[in-house]
C-alpha cells in the first residue's frame, strides 16, 4: 500500500479529535434554528429567552466534554460552549450557514460570509464542518456546484492545513418525507453513491459525517410497529458496501433517532462489518436535557448531564470500544503515513 501523506498540524488535529484508540467519539451540539425552535417548545413562548439556548449549550459542553474527544458547535449560540468545554476535547466548527434558500432549485450550501477557515483556526478549531444536502440524482448542473463548491473547501482546508469534515445529508425531489418507508427504499442507494463520489481525491475531504445507509427503524426486529422495508441480511449488506465505497475516514452521525435506536444501529453497523471510526452523537445524547432544563433550570440541567447524560455518552464509548476503528486504519494504519511540515510562512 502506497504511504498517505498527510501534514502534521492535519495529523495532530485528527489526534487532538479522537480519543486514546484513534476514534472519533464526538458530541454535536451544532443545531442553530432547529436548537431554538426545541428550547422554545419546551419552556413555553411567554418564558423563552435566547441566553437559555447560549446556557444550554454551554452546560452540555461543560459536562458532556469531560467524556467525550471532541465537541461540534457553532458560533452563533454555542460561543459560551466553546470556552466552557473541556481543554482536553477537541473542538471541531460549523462553516456553512444554517439551512437553504427555499427559492432556489438544489438545497446549495453557503459558506458563513464573516468566516473563513484561518478564522475559524484562531478561534480555536482542530477541524471545519460542512453540511451540505446532496441528491446524486439531482440535475447535472446542480451537481456542478455541489461539486465545485467542496473542492473549493477542500482547496482551503489544505491551504490553511485544518481538517474539514463534510457532512452530506441525502435528499429525494419527488419524495419529500425523508422518514417514510418510501424514501427508505432509494435511501441506500443515494447514500452509497455519495460516500463514492466525496471520498474521491480531488474533495480533500478528511472525514465524511455520513447518515447510516437505511432507515432504521424500517429494519426487521428493529421496526416495533412501522413496516418492514430491508431484512436483517439486506441492511447489513448496504452498510458493508457503503462503508467499502469509502476511501477516507467516515464516521456516523444520530440524525436526530431516539437514544436506544442509534446504540442499535452501531452495534448493527459494527456486526456488519463497517469500518467507521467513530460518530458524531447530537440529539441522541442530549436532547431529553432540554426538558430538564425547561423543568428545573441550570441544577436540574446540570443534574441530568451528570446521571442520564453521561450514561448516554459512557454507553456511546462503549460501543465504539467494541465496534469502530481508529481514523488511521483507512489508511493501512499509523505507519502507513507519512507526516510532512508545512511551511505557512
Amino acid at each position: 500500500m502506497v504511504k498517505k501523506r498527510i501534514s502534521r498540524r492535519k495529523f495532530n488535529s485528527m489526534q487532538q479529535l479522537s480519543n486514546q484508540d484513534g476514534v472519533i467519539a464526538a458530541l454535536a451540539i451544532d443545531q442553530r434554528g432547529s436548537m431554538v425552535k426545541m428550547m422554545e417548545s419546551a419552556v413555553g413562548k411567554e418564558r423563552y429567552h435566547i441566553d437559555m439556548v447560549y446556557e444550554f449549550k454551554e452546560l452540555v459542553s461543560q459536562e458532556l466534554t469531560k467524556y467525550v474527544s471532541a465537541i461540534l458547535l457553532d458560533e452563533e449560540y454555542g460561543f459560551k460552549g466553546m470556552k466552557s468545554k473541556s481543554q482536553n476535547a477537541g473542538l471541531i466548527l460549523s462553516y456553512e450557514k444554517t439551512g437553504y434558500d427555499v427559492n432556489t432549485p438544489g438545497r446549495l450550501p453557503e459558506i458563513l460570509p464573516e468566516e473563513s477557515i484561518q478564522r475559524l483556526i484562531k478561534k480555536g478549531a482542530d477541524a471545519a464542518k460542512v453540511l451540505v444536502y446532496y441528491n446524486p440524482d439531482d440535475p447535472k448542473d446542480i451537481l456542478d456546484k455541489k461539486h465545485a463548491f467542496l473542492e473549493r473547501l477542500g482547496d482551503e482546508a489544505r491551504a490553511a492545513d485544518l481538517p474539514v469534515f463534510v457532512e452530506p445529508i441525502v435528499y429525494d425531489n419527488h419524495i419529500l418525507d425523508d422518514k417514510s418507508p418510501d424514501f427508505a427504499k432509494i435511501k441506500p442507494s443515494k447514500v452509497i453513491r455519495t460516500i463514492e463520489e466525496f471520498t474521491q481525491d480531488r474533495y480533500h475531504i478528511d472525514v465524511l459525517k455520513v447518515e447510516v445507509p437505511v432507515l432504521f427503524k424500517f429494519v426487521e426486529g428493529f421496526n416495533e410497529s412501522n413496516p418492514v422495508v430491508y431484512s436483517q441480511k439486506d441492511a447489513a449488506n448496504y452498510f458493508k458496501v457503503a462503508s467499502d465505497a469509502a476511501t477516507r475516514p467516515f464516521i456516523y452521525l444520530s440524525a436526530g433517532v431516539p437514544t436506544k435506536l442509534f446504540h442499535q444501529e452501531l452495534i448493527f453497523a459494527g456486526q456488519s462489518g463497517a469500518k467507521y471510526c467513530g460518530i458524531l452523537g447530537g440529539r441522541a445524547t442530549w436532547f431529553d436535557g432540554v426538558a430538564a432544563y425547561a423543568s428545573g433550570g441550570k441544577d436540574g440541567l446540570i443534574k441530568w448531564l451528570d446521571t442520564v447524560g453521561r450514561d448516554n455518552v459512557e454507553h456511546l464509548n462503549q460501543i465504539l470500544k467494541q465496534y469502530a476503528n481508529p481514523w488511521y486504519q483507512i489508511y493501512g494504519g499509523k505507519d502507513n503515513i507519512e507526516v510532512f511540515d508545512i511551511n505557512l510562512a
